[in-house]
Order: structure tokens, then C-alpha cells, then sequence
């Protein structure tokens, strides 16, 4: 009968493991750790913006972003004049909700409009002579340096260049070395600079983005690993290749730390599985497969997601606005509550549904996972019994609607008794 120590910690009659078997454990497992360590950092601990704008780059302006505010603003305050308007607009009947989210949207369209901008020099700008491309790079470069330093530029922006395929490879290396090359020199790289690699169908094209970034940090004396890049999956290629795997999580893997996001691209992607126009969506169920394949693949290693866009553009008559914005609104709640926190915005009139989603979304949940995170970091227990990846995701919600203004941090604390900080421990930021 094997006989337990006195301090009840294991059997003392050598029923055990040996040091040797230990130390084989430790050897076998030492290389999974390190693999595991590099390839599941887990979240990256910052602000992701709620949404990324673009623009083309010949009409990227200084004015481009106060004048996306501005625009924004007149189509609401001509369409959801009051709070009851905007709740018959979207289909929303929680009056006090409406009658908070309402103000706050109003304020984010005069404070921060744009949360991530990117100028456009793929589909969005198109073929141009090379010297008229080269020009807008630098034009452009020129002045999200001049915003960066007046303190007028978004949290997050930069560029979109072509793709890697040959016919476009070229021009597409040419303006990223110009647009990088004009940064440097007018002050050093913003910090939240984000560049956009589209329509990648193989994970060498990722590579060959890695390596030109290494040489240019290496040139320029730059930390390595410095700048980092999106994705964009709009290819059937990028999510699944011709040997049958999924090709998105090698994409993450040859980025090699660099890969920033995974951006959705609704119609390109549709349009290459055959969905007629009238049915690309980003409720198609192609969208939502592709969007799970995605999401699987970067869970864990710190790469976030982005939805993409609708095209229906809310201008006309209160009445069209509104059928728009029920919409827009409609599936920016749907992406949500399927955790992808970002999406494409493509028109100004978008801004207001953007954030009137987001905030209604975050201040819906506000009460509850406040009172979960509360119980669960008292150990009170309650009706539900978390454990720690729950505690992760609900103080993980609670600070997303923090960065995006939809909640106050001193009601948070009010609600939780917890600060900024012990929520960034919570969640693992």
C-alpha cells in the first residue's frame, strides 16, 4: 500500500517520478514552450481602433479628416436631430439608451471622427502614370508628418499599397519606399503608423514584404521589427490553398511577428467565390466562413481582425439615410457581437451608425459584465461561475469601450471598484 508523507504531498515509498523523468519533461517540453511563447504572444495590449477609413490618395488632403468630421456631423444632426429620431432610424426602442449613445456620438464626430485612416493606393486610386503615383507618395507622407506634429492626425494611419503580384509589384515597392523614405525624413515614423499588403494569395508575398521592411529598418537605423502590417484576406487563395490547408494562419507565420491585423475585403473576396453583386455582403455566408477561418487562425497570436464595408452610401432623403443607416448599423452590431471589433468605413454619413452600434453595444452590456468582473474578482460567485479567460474577455470589454469612448472610466470603477490598471491585468494587456 503505497504510504502518503507527512505533509499529505505525495507517497514516500517510491511510487513517484524520478528526477530523470522530470528532467526528460522539461527537455521534450522545452522547445513546444518556446514555440508556444512565440506563436501565441496573445493579445498586444493596445488601443484597436473601431474602424478604418479610406481614402483615395489624390483625394487625401489636410483637411481630409476634419472634413470626413464635418461631413459626418451635418448628416446627423439633419437626420437624427433628437435621440427618438435616431432610435426610429436604427429600430432601437431603449429611449435612455439612445438619449446617451446620442450625445456621445454626437461628441466623438467633433473630437475623433476618424480612429484609423488609410490612404489609398490600390483599388481606391488605381493605375496612374508612375511620376504622378511617386508624387501623390510623397505629398501624402509630407502631410501625415505635418498632422502627426500639429497633433491633428488620428491615433492610427498610413497607407495602403498594391499588392505583390508582377504586374503591380514594382509600383507597389517604389510608393512604399517613398511614402517610408518621406516619413523618416520629416520627423521618424508616427507611432501609429499602420501599412495595408492587399490581395495576398501566397504566404511568400507576406515574406517578400518582411524582407523588404528588414532592409529598409536595417538602412535606416531603425529597431528591427519596427514597422509592422495588415493583411488583407480577399482572395479564396488566402483562405484556402491549392494543398487544401489553410493558408491564413501560414500567412500570420510568415509575417514573423510583423502582421498587425487581418482585414476582411467583402467584395473582392465574394466576387472571387462568384456571389453575384446584388448578394455580396458581409453576411453572406461565404464572408462569415472566411471570417471564421480567420478568426481561428489568429487567435491568440495578438494579429486582430477587421470586417469590411457595406457600399449602400446613406445620402439622399431622411427616409433612404435611415433605410442606410439600419443597415450599416444592423451589421456593424452583427460583427460585433461575432468578435471582430473593426470594420471598414467608406462614406462620412457611415460615422454615425459606426459609433451609435459600437457605443449602444458597449453601454448594453456595461451593467452585467461589470457586476460579473466585480463577482469574480470579490471570488462572490453569483448566478454564473467564471474563470479566468471569462474575467479576461469581460475586463477585455469593458476597456475596448473605454478606448472608443463609449463608456467613462469613472463609472467602470464605480460599477467594478477596479482601475485602468487592474483591468489591464485582467485582460492581459
Amino acid at each position: 500500500m503505497t504510504r502518503v508523507g507527512v505533509d499529505g504531498n505525495g507517497p514516500t515509498d517510491g511510487a513517484s517520478f524520478s528526477t530523470a523523468a522530470r528532467a526528460a519533461v522539461e527537455a521534450l517540453l522545452a522547445p513546444v514552450d518556446a514555440d508556444l511563447a512565440r506563436r501565441y504572444p496573445g493579445e498586444p495590449g493596445t488601443r484597436q481602433p473601431v474602424h478604418t477609413v479610406y481614402v483615395p490618395a489624390d483625394a487625401f488632403g489636410a483637411d481630409t479628416v476634419r472634413e470626413w468630421g464635418r461631413r459626418a456631423l451635418e448628416s446627423f444632426d439633419r437626420h437624427a436631430v433628437t435621440p427618438a429620431q435616431l432610435a426610429r432610424a436604427l429600430g432601437v426602442a431603449d429611449d435612455e439608451l439612445l438619449a446617451d449613445v446620442h450625445a456621445r456620438v454626437r461628441a466623438k464626430l467633433v473630437r475623433e471622427p476618424v480612429e484609423d485612416l488609410r490612404i489609398d493606393f490600390e483599388d481606391g486610386y488605381g493605375p496612374r502614370p508612375d511620376t504622378e503615383e511617386d508624387a501623390d507618395a510623397v505629398r501624402a507622407a509630407g502631410l501625415v508628418a505635418a498632422a502627426v506634429a500639429a497633433g491633428d492626425a488620428p491615433p492610427y494611419l498610413g497607407i495602403r499599397i498594391k499588392c505583390m503580384e508582377a504586374a503591380v509589384r514594382a509600383r507597389g515597392i517604389r510608393t512604399l519606399e517613398l511614402f517610408l523614405a518621406t516619413l523618416l525624413a520629416g520627423g521618424g515614423l508616427p507611432e501609429g503608423l499602420v501599412l495595408t499588403l492587399p490581395k495576398v494569395t501566397y504566404a511568400e508575398q507576406v515574406t517578400a514584404l518582411v524582407r523588404l521592411l528588414e532592409d529598409f529598418e536595417e538602412r535606416a537605423g531603425l529597431p528591427a521589427g519596427r514597422i509592422g502590417f495588415e493583411i488583407q484576406i480577399e482572395t479564396t487563395q488566402a483562405i484556402l490553398g491549392p494543398d487544401g490547408r489553410a493558408t491564413v494562419a501560414r500567412m500570420i507565420e510568415a509575417a514573423e511577428g510583423r502582421a498587425t491585423g487581418l482585414h476582411y475585403g467583402t467584395f473582392d473576396y465574394s466576387a472571387a467565390c462568384g456571389v453575384s453583386a446584388a448578394h455580396q455582403s458581409m453576411d453572406h455566408p461565404v464572408a462569415d466562413h472566411a471570417k471564421a477561418v480567420m478568426q481561428v487562425a489568429a487567435a491568440g497570436t495578438g494579429v486582430r481582425l477587421s470586417d469590411g464595408s457595406t457600399n449602400v452610401v446613406p445620402t439622399g432623403s431622411t427616409g433612404q439615410v435611415h433605410a442606410a443607416w439600419k443597415l450599416h448599423h444592423d451589421l456593424v452590431r452583427r460583427s460585433l457581437a461575432r468578435a471582430y471589433y473593426q470594420g471598414w468605413d467608406m462614406h462620412p454619413a457611415h460615422l454615425p451608425t459606426r459609433y451609435a452600434a459600437v457605443y449602444s453595444f458597449y453601454r448594453e452590456g456595461l451593467t452585467a459584465a461589470a457586476a460579473r468582473l466585480a463577482a469574480y474578482v470579490a471570488g462572490a460567485g453569483g448566478d454564473v461561475m467564471d474563470e479566468p479567460a471569462t474575467a479576461r474577455a469581460l475586463s477585455g470589454h469593458l476597456l475596448r469601450g473605454l478606448d472608443c469612448g463609449a463608456l467613462d472610466l469613472a463609472e467602470v470603477t464605480a460599477l467594478t471598484g477596479l482601475d485602468r490598471g487592474r483591468l489591464n491585468a485582467l485582460a492581459g494587456r
